[in-house]
């Protein structure tokens, strides 16, 4: 058991996330103890999207080259449509998530976000869901897409929408406290 109060989560994300997608989970986790980094490409600012406008700035704390995959204990991926279509070309965005994936990490996706998890290539046989626009993506990577707020598969945690984010980070902070427990590497 690990208590949430001595783990550390990394959200990574870039302009275009969905507000809400990312700044609940930074509360929330933060609410709950745990010491929570946003890693963005440039390590500065980046800029939210709030439905159908342009909304905060959220402020990074490191860059995405920077991470060190070891020192965090799960990683949150925050969706809206141009955030990970966004990260999905940048190979510094997906060697982090594949590091997180190959070292057992907890792995979070919400809405959009399971589109990194298709270019890392760590989405074929497990169980996931996802924003409605991209089941197909997800089902022709080889996933089996649910539709459910909250699917989990071999350490990663997808939810659908922000309508989902109470369980999505209920499920997150469930997982960090199991602590390390055996998960391969897809």
């Amino acid at each position: 058991m690990t208590a949430i109060t001595e783990s550390k989560i990394l959200i990574m994300a870039t302009d275009g996330f969905e507000e809400v997608e990312l700044t609940t989970p930074l509360e929330k986790l933060r609410a709950a103890g745990a010491t929570v980094h946003v890693a963005t490409l440039d390590g500065d600012k980046i800029k939210g999207w709030d439905q159908d406008h342009w909304s905060i700035d959220v402020p990074g704390d490191l860059k995405i080259a920077d991470v060190n995959v070891e020192d965090y204990d799960a990683i949150v991926l925050p969706g809206g449509q141009i955030n990970p279509d966004l990260l999905r070309v940048e190979d510094d965005a997906i060697n982090v998530i594949k590091g997180f994936v190959s070292h057992g990490k907890i792995v979070a996706a919400i809405c959009h976000a399971p589109w990194l998890l298709i270019e890392a290539g760590v989405v074929e046989g497990r169980e996931m869901t996802s924003f409605k626009s991209i089941r197909t993506d997800l089902k022709n990577a080889g996933a089996t897409v649910v539709d459910k707020e909250v699917a989990i598969s071999n350490g990663i945690i997808t939810s659908r929408n922000p309508d989902d984010l109470d369980a999505f980070v209920a499920k997150i902070i469930e997982e960090v406290k199991e602590g390390d427990h055996a998960r391969k590497a897809a």
